[in-house]
């Protein structure tokens, strides 16, 4: 029973951090992600654009791995979805996907790493 209690609480402290703007990102969905930026005293919002390759569950912890080619080098950075740091979630693209996890886009470069589009 004190196990339970413990586990209520968590979910309660958790509740007042849940975002409720969050649109519903699926995996090969291509989305532009508004980040705030601290340099200094001064604040910032920086845009990072690409494509999402993995997608993990756990409540408030929901992370999404998105992967963008930067002068020809490939990059990935997990992002939690409920962090303040995150201002805006905008989809720009959706695609059909048969795959959970799209971890082969890692071996793949230039048109080959296109995915087809969803319409929905």
């Amino acid at each position: 029973m004190n196990i339970q209690k413990s586990l209520d609480l968590i979910k309660e402290v958790e509740q007042k951090y849940l975002k409720s703007s969050i649109p519903n990102v699926q995996i090969g969905d291509t989305i532009r992600m508004g980040l705030l930026i601290k340099e200094g005293n001064k604040e910032r919002i920086q845009y990072a654009e690409g494509v999402i390759i993995s997608k993990n569950h756990a409540s408030i912890n929901i992370t999404v791995t998105i992967r963008k080619i930067i002068q020809g080098v490939g990059v990935e950075r997990v992002y939690m979805l409920h962090s303040p740091l995150i201002k805006s979630i905008q989809i720009t693209r959706r695609s059909k996907v048969r795959k959970a996890k799209l971890y082969y886009l890692r071996k793949r470069s230039g048109k080959a790493t296109r995915l087809k589009q969803r319409f929905d």
